[in-house]
């Protein structure tokens, strides 16, 4: 099975929708860990921010990844943030 959109694609969209110069997403497990809490947000209540069509968290997780809905931050954002 063929997944849409693929890893590439993912890494592609998330550093396009970040707003700055360098690439905050270089690996594949920057994704998935992005991908998986985001996943648990929306188990734990939080509301979808994309058509949820009946779909697994981690599908809409994905799915809002690429659509630019989630942005993913770097360590040093997140340390701004605390």
């Amino acid at each position: 099975m063929m997944l849409r959109p693929s890893f590439n694609e993912l890494v592609d969209a998330a550093n396009k929708y970040s707003g700055q110069e360098e690439p905050v997403v270089e690996s594949r497990y920057s994704i998935v860990i992005a991908a998986a809490k985001r996943a648990r947000q929306l188990i734990d209540g939080d509301e979808p921010l994309v058509d949820p069509k009946g779909r697994k968290p981690l599908s809409i997780a994905i799915d809002e990844i690429y659509q630019g809905k989630v942005q993913i931050l770097s360590e040093d954002d997140t340390a701004d943030i605390d």
